[in-house]
């Protein structure tokens, strides 16, 4: 989402007008630093053509419907087995090998390495995808078209004021109501059925308050290139980690003050032109052109929001990361440092991902899903 401690020049005092609200409709479930001050105009624009889940059906559909024919080497996830001796403090690891092309071309389902899947003998089959800070439930089309593909269930949730979720993101004021879509709809699980929670970037700060909430309900819990935080601490405090670092980040970056230039930032707006470089500098033309036409601000209040875990709710849910080694918003640096600080159950790498690598290693980031739902307990 990069370097938010940097000092920053007041500017002259601007006020944004707040966009109008619009009544919350239903949480939507579908099958389918940065710290430098300048200001910002640009309106919010809901669109109200389509809706979430036809958006995504059609997206889903559409990638099933063209697969690549050209020959292609495949990247794998090879684990890599432990050493004679036990070490508490080493994680297991595995890995995935890079493909010569930038792309990572789309294999029919039959040839993916999961042919041995018996869905009865899993703890559960529905994985919930949470979207990072900007993104929406659209960016995981291709993962819900290949775990729809081998039987799994999919459901990627709108968080408020993000995808189609018509809320103005400059009006979110903490966290809670930022993830009112996913509590909700874990609140609304039938009892005794349980989720793998899967948050990528924000998502992760997201996913961790809903497993304080309802760590029932979750068997696993999956963080992509994520705010993997401990107790007491904000996703601010992961960036500081970065803190005078001239990243790509911290150039992207634009703070709206739609509240007045005297008051706190109400969201964070991307530069357009840096998000390749940013979110997407692994990943195909095609979808660099979805995102840049359906990302969202970032509401800034969720961000400074310390989170409270404890041990016997947060921790008692099994936790997984997915480190991504082309990273430009969450350098690796920042990533082994969150896995070092809060040491989850096991660590897998996707080498040649970018940050967003439901987009630039679709078929490997779905076979360490498809793996992890497998994972028996230790």
């Amino acid at each position: 989402m990069g370097n938010l401690c940097a000092t920053f020049s007041p500017p002259k005092p601007v006020v944004k007008q707040p966009e109008n609200t619009f009544p919350n409709p239903p949480p939507l479930s579908i099958s389918s630093n940065r710290w430098f001050r300048t200001r910002s105009s640009r309106r919010e624009k809901v669109g109200e053509s389509m809706s979430s889940e036809q958006a995504l059906v059609a997206a889903a559909a559409l990638f099933q419907k063209h697969p690549m024919d050209c020959s292609f080497d495949r990247s794998t996830s090879l684990r890599q087995p432990p050493s004679g001796r036990k070490n508490r403090n080493v994680l297991p690891r595995s890995s995935s090998s890079r493909a010569r092309s930038l792309t990572d071309p789309l294999l029919q389902p039959h040839q993916l390495v999961n042919q041995d899947i018996k869905l009865d003998d899993l703890e559960t089959n529905h994985f919930v995808l949470v979207h990072g800070g900007g993104f929406g439930a659209w960016c995981w089309y291709k993962t819900i078209a290949l775990l729809e593909e081998v039987g799994y269930r999919a459901t990627a949730i709108d968080l408020t004021g993000s995808g189609v979720h018509s809320f103005d993101p400059n009006s979110i004021t903490d966290l809670s109501q930022y993830v009112q879509p996913l509590t909700d709809f874990l609140e609304k699980l039938p009892d005794g059925e349980k989720v793998i929670l899967v948050g990528h970037d924000f998502g992760g700060a997201c996913i961790s308050y809903a497993m304080e909430l309802f760590h029932f309900k979750i068997a696993k819990a999956v963080f992509i290139a994520a705010a993997m935080l401990s107790d007491g601490q904000n996703t601010l405090d992961m960036f500081s980690l970065q803190a005078g670092a001239d990243d790509v980040m911290r150039q992207a970056q634009v703070f709206v003050y739609a509240n007045g230039n005297d008051n706190a930032p109400t969201t964070i707006e991307l530069k357009k032109p840096l998000l390749k470089d940013l979110f997407f500098n692994q990943t195909t033309a095609k979808d660099v052109a979805l995102a840049s036409v359906s990302m969202r601000p970032i509401p800034f209040p969720p961000v400074l929001e310390k989170l409270r875990l404890s041990e016997t709710r947060y921790g008692s849910v099994r936790r997984f990361y997915i480190q991504t080694l082309n990273d430009n918003a969450i350098p690796v640096s920042i990533q082994e440092t969150l896995i070092e600080r809060s040491p989850p159950e096991q660590v897998f790498i996707l080498k040649g991902a970018d940050h967003s690598p439901f987009f630039s290693k679709p078929q490997a980031l779905h076979r360490l899903l498809v793996e992890i739902s497998k994972t028996k307990k230790p």
